[in-house]
């Protein structure tokens, strides 16, 4: 039995090798008179055992997608707020969360409120602080275990906003390959969103393989969503629109009282939260919306 031996620029040097009793030539060469005799190119003869040949040369280790298993869903754990726990069914566990929406939207309200649950559950948490923007007094308000908390404070006010994001995407790299905690999150909130948007869609893809098949949550707490297809899960918050009469009421109170010059007690504000994005189910989401009351102290 002989062989032949074809080399083509996509096998990228690697030949494919066809038994000439089955196959026959590749381009056979006519002669000079046979070309003008017929007036076209030389023709690619196969036989007819060539689609046989290549069916029965599958690829080792290539799965139907009859006999993929079934991904099972994550375990969900509660944030701490139990209407958020009834939109979304709690936080998915080896999974990237946003939660996004502009100032004074709820974010650290949710943040706290999770690292409080996940302390209860007797969980180690981190928070990696990309613009120092977290109030102890604030956690320990929110019923969040101080000693059971991890925070990672990526720089001051005077440092460049490309350099703490730097810091947070290292710091973020070190703790999910150590392992051990049952919440991470990166705190993103106060950065540029130009800057934010700066991290590729490469560095969510680690992130989310990091945290893969593990039991912690990893929440990114943002301005807008940046890690794309990334994230699991997408929450968008925002303040619940006053009516007329409740915004005259508002203004009346404010008349009435002296609003201090640096901060304002930010409790008790109506906040929505919208479930964007969810890859948890096989169904496409639904938009759904909810309204709770935030319930974070300043201290100023």
């Amino acid at each position: 039995m002989s062989s032949a031996v074809v080399s083509t620029s996509a096998a990228q040097g690697r030949p494919f090798v066809f038994d000439t009793e089955d196959v026959g030539e590749v381009c056979p060469q006519p002669s000079g008179a046979e070309l003008f005799a017929e007036a076209r190119p030389p023709q690619r003869v196969v036989s007819a055992n060539f689609p046989r040949i290549f069916k029965d040369a599958r690829l080792a280790g290539v799965t139907p997608a009859s006999r993929l298993a079934v991904c099972p869903a994550p375990e969900m754990v509660s944030s701490g707020i139990a209407e958020m726990d009834a939109l979304t069914g709690g936080l998915p566990r080896g999974c990237l969360t946003e939660i996004c929406g502009p100032a004074s939207s709820g974010r650290t309200t949710l943040l706290l409120a999770a690292l409080a649950a996940a302390t209860r559950r007797g969980e180690f948490c981190a928070v990696v602080d990309a613009s120092d923007a977290l109030d102890p007094q604030s956690v320990a308000a929110a019923g969040v275990e101080l000693d059971r908390l991890l925070w990672v404070r990526c720089g001051e006010e005077s440092h460049h906003a490309e350099h703490r994001l730097e810091q947070l995407l290292r710091v973020a790299d070190l703790l999910l390959e150590s392992g051990g905690f049952g919440l991470i999150a990166l705190d993103l909130a106060d950065l540029p969103t130009q800057t934010a948007r700066r991290i590729p869609l490469t560095t969510w893809f680690r992130f989310r393989r990091a945290v893969e098949h593990t039991p912690t949550v990893l929440l990114a707490v943002e301005r807008q969503s940046i890690a794309g297809s990334c994230s699991s899960l997408l929450i968008k918050l925002g303040l619940r629109k006053l009516s007329a009469s409740e915004n005259r009421v508002s203004e009346l109170q404010e008349d009435s009282q002296i609003a201090p010059t640096h901060a304002q007690l930010l409790t008790g504000l109506e906040i929505t939260a919208e479930l964007v994005r969810s890859r948890l189910e096989r169904k496409p989401v639904r938009s759904a919306e909810i309204t709770f009351t935030s319930k974070t102290a300043w201290a100023g």
